[in-house]
């Protein structure tokens, strides 16, 4: 999955339909949206199946451009690229690839279009809240006369020599995605029934899997296959002649993260293993309600481990049976313990030791210091709309 992400990622990059895309965006809605523009961009990107550390790189040169053209400090541009790349699609909106929406499938035995009405609540009232905190923060800056400002590091260079893509064929490997992950997703139960079985070599016992809990997982891989299928039929040329280069890179970055995610999960089974844990679960254990407690042990052990993917992969590890035994006590369904899980691992994972907040400064030529105030608003608008969703389930019993 990871491996697959990475090289589609790269080729939209190589292609140049992301930079179509950011370009099409920011010009349907023009200049003086400039903030629901770069979050819409990311949100488009990520929700496409593109890396949130693509999309960094993808839409940083553009909104650069951007708020230096309408005056904006540079020193909101990285919360309103976290809004729209960390945040509602990211982990809130059902369908999403990205790895935080697919790690519970394994756990809970559902799909990536899990709770879709509270994955759709969710994304509503972060996207809300977050833009009314990014513009209140743009008026106060105007209000004291602050521009784009001078001197800024890692300023890019935008080549507009290039020809941009037609931005419906940029659109459509995105597209291609999020349609055949549905329908992948809706076929493989059709051709495998209940359970997959393979035989490695003929004579050897068969090795048999659980479809329900691999679905959501075989879906996505297929679903980023064709996405990159996708850009090699409107883009071969250009993609050929840089992809052997980009592929490799791509490789590294896959791999990167993929001994994160492993790292990660090893030091998560250590620190589960230690008396010390025992503590903390039996504390969390205390808390009654089954929604709450998963909300609060996933974001905080990715609050400790600064990594999405790695608490939640830490928490459901260690306490999924748990989770799931309060939830049909409780008549809690599990595509909601799903969509709770997974919106919580995006809550506190962001804060400064957080790898992708590291890189997002580092590419926006910024300090934890100058910009880091306005992405932890953001990552508490995030965990707020955690306990929203679960207060909205309450009083609706709708998901």
């Amino acid at each position: 999955l990871f491996l697959l992400g990475a090289v589609f990622g790269k080729v939209i990059e190589l292609s140049g339909f992301s930079r179509a895309i950011v370009s099409a965006i920011i010009g349907i809605l023009g200049a003086g949206q400039a903030m629901l523009a770069i979050v819409l961009v990311g949100a488009v990107l990520t929700y496409g199946g593109v890396s949130l550390f693509v999309v960094v790189f993808a839409v940083y040169p553009f909104g650069a451009e951007l708020f230096s053209q309408v005056g904006i400090p540079k020193r909101l541009l990285p919360a309103a690229i976290a809004l729209g790349a960390f945040g509602f699609t990211m982990d809130t909106l059902p369908g999403t690839p990205q790895i935080q929406n697919i790690i519970p499938t394994t756990f809970f035995h559902t799909t990536a279009y899990a709770a879709p009405i509270l994955g759709l609540v969710g994304a509503v009232f972060m996207l809300v809240v977050g833009l009314a905190y990014l513009d209140f923060r743009r008026r106060q800056a105007a209000k004291a006369g602050e521009t784009y400002g001078d001197n800024h590091s890692n300023e890019p260079t935008v080549r507009a020599d290039e020809p941009l893509v037609n931005p419906f064929i940029a659109i459509s490997p995105l597209v291609v995605v999020g349609v055949s992950n549905l329908l992948i997703g809706w076929a493989i139960p059709l051709a495998y029934g209940d359970t997959a079985r393979a035989a490695l070599t003929p004579g050897t016992p068969e090795i048999s899997l659980a479809v329900n809990s691999v679905v959501a997982i075989w879906s996505v891989a297929g679903a980023l296959l064709l996405g990159i299928l996708t850009v090699f039929v409107f883009s071969f040329r250009r993609v050929a002649a840089q992809f052997a280069d980009g592929s490799k890179a791509a490789v590294a970055g896959a791999l990167l993260a993929g001994l994160n995610t492993a790292s990660e999960y090893g030091f998560g089974a250590v620190i589960a293993a230690l008396p010390g844990f025992l503590v903390i679960k039996s504390a969390l254990t205390a808390i009654p309600n089954p929604l709450v407690n998963e909300a609060i042990s996933i974001t905080a052990l990715a609050g400790i481990t600064g990594s999405a993917s790695g608490g939640l992969s830490i928490a459901l590890a260690a306490m999924s049976e748990q989770f799931i035994a309060a939830a049909n006590a409780a008549g809690i369904p599990m595509e909601v313990m799903h969509r709770v899980a997974a919106m919580a691992s995006g809550g506190m994972d962001t804060l400064p030791h957080n790898g992708a907040v590291i890189t997002l400064l580092a590419v926006c030529g910024l300090t934890h210091r100058q910009s880091y105030g306005d992405i932890f608003a953001i990552t508490l608008v995030k965990t707020a709309a955690v306990f929203f969703v679960i207060g909205f389930y309450y009083l609706t019993g709708l998901y």
